[in-house]
């Protein structure tokens, strides 16, 4: 394979219409599955609900590996790094933020999750001794004193919100849950391990530890038996946990890691807009400055410097 194929693209390079429509479909898929989560709130348990969500998004991961032949044996390390990967990634995170749509809109869950890029950046500082430059601190300043004016009135209000503090506390846990697991996959990724093989194991892993977590709480296996939670159910397993994610992976290939990773800016945008027309999501001054703050933040963040 010649060397062009297995580089990024230049960022004098403007995008391909391959390019926009891998874009336009990873912001799409990520910015609805948040309204897909609140769907699933209801009758299912929060944790059963990410169950059902795995076990179908595993079987399709594990086809696609199959298909493309991709090796499936690796060492005993590596599978404890995929259990560890599956931990966060696939259940612990998901958890959260199913639990965190209980007392927040949905939009704002993926507002809080967008900050996923800030946090990767402190704890790459932290576990790799990756060193943070001054503007991406700022950006990250930013991007958390906007998430805080998103929430401020609900939570300083005369009638103090204790949902929508509780909400914000699931949705943070849930995002450092998933750049732990983030920061574990970079690890597999550096002993050469298949990106899409690592994955279909780590929701293997993560899908046996759901199973043991329902039965620990003693929750009833069972699936709402409605359109809505089907349709939800299926759009999140395949569209959200499979579809977009190699849409992704494919972005990540060819354009680099600073350019794909502006979907996390823009899916959120996506998210609000689907909160707002279908659940009646209040706009106030606060929220929009918060959003800008946020989004702002992120984009200071993932922004590279041009090189000479």
């Amino acid at each position: 394979m010649s060397r062009m194929t297995m580089t990024a693209k230049p960022a004098s390079i403007g995008f391909e219409r391959t390019d926009l429509g891998l874009y336009a479909a990873t912001v799409f898929l990520w910015g609805v599955s948040w309204i897909g989560i609140h769907a699933q709130l209801g009758v299912v348990a929060p944790e059963m609900s990410v169950l059902w969500r795995f076990v179908l998004a595993a079987a399709v991961m594990w086809g696609w590996v199959l298909f493309a032949g991709l090796p499936v044996r690796f060492s005993r390390a590596d599978h404890l790094r995929f259990v560890a990967t599956g931990c966060c990634l696939f259940s612990f995170n998901f958890i959260c933020f199913y639990y965190g749509g209980l007392y927040v809109p949905s939009g704002l869950l993926a507002v809080v999750f967008s900050l996923a890029s800030i946090f990767n950046l402190i704890l790459g500082a932290v576990l790799f001794r990756q060193k943070i430059e001054p503007r991406v601190a700022l950006g990250g300043a930013i991007g958390v004193i906007g998430i805080g004016l998103l929430f401020w009135p609900e939570i300083s209000g005369a009638g103090f919100n204790k949902g929508a503090l509780t909400g914000l506390a699931f949705c943070v846990l849930g995002t450092l849950f998933f750049c732990a697991g983030n920061m574990i996959s970079t690890v597999v990724q550096r002993r050469g391990v298949p990106l899409l093989s690592a994955n279909a194991w780590a929701m293997t892993y993560g899908t046996g530890l759901l199973v043991v977590i329902n039965v620990l709480r003693s929750n009833a296996f069972i699936i709402e038996p409605t359109f809505k939670y089907l349709g939800s159910l299926v759009y999140l397993s395949i569209g959200a946990s499979v579809l977009a994610f190699g849409s992704y992976l494919t972005l990540l290939r060819r354009l680099g890691a600073a350019r794909a990773g502006y979907a996390t800016v823009l899916f959120p945008i996506v998210a609000l807009a689907v909160s707002t027309a279908l659940e009646g999501y209040v706009w106030t001054l606060a929220a929009f400055v918060g959003v800008a703050l946020a989004l702002a933040g992120n984009v200071l963040v993932l922004t590279r410097p041009a090189k000479s």
